[in-house]
């Protein structure tokens, strides 16, 4: 299967507190993994970017991440999924990772987190 090819979205699963609790550190890792990804054509990474809109981790320790582009035709995209999937199935205790490329709702500057917009020079109080 390609990396576009859009698979049907995981079925949910019912955590337990337990589960919580022994998976919220492996969240953070993949979340810190996420932040190594960087735009080739823009110097934030991808999860600062507001690119990653899901982020799911079942019991099994699979990754599953909904994300975008900034742009729906970008020409570094194979390169850049690549290296989320690299970069999550790195991390110690991640069984896997799922990923699905989506363009809805579409991406905005109003997505990107404070520390993307003080890198890029915008105003923290954006507003739409």
């Amino acid at each position: 299967m390609g990396l576009f090819e859009k698979k049907e979205k995981p079925e949910e699963e019912v955590l337990t507190a337990e589960d919580i609790k022994e998976i919220a550190p492996l969240y953070e890792k993949v979340i810190l993994a996420l932040k190594q990804v960087y735009d080739p054509e823009i110097p934030v990474n991808i999860y600062d970017l507001g690119l990653i809109y899901e982020l799911n981790i079942r019991k099994s320790r699979e990754v599953y991440i909904k994300m975008t582009f900034t742009a729906p035709n970008c020409p570094m995209a194979d390169e850049v999924m690549a290296d989320v999937r690299r970069s999550v199935e790195d991390v110690p205790g991640v069984a896997g990772c799922e990923l699905e490329l989506v363009f809805e709702p579409v991406w905005d500057q109003s997505m990107l987190s404070d520390e993307a917009r003080v890198i890029l020079g915008y105003d923290i109080d954006f507003d739409d």
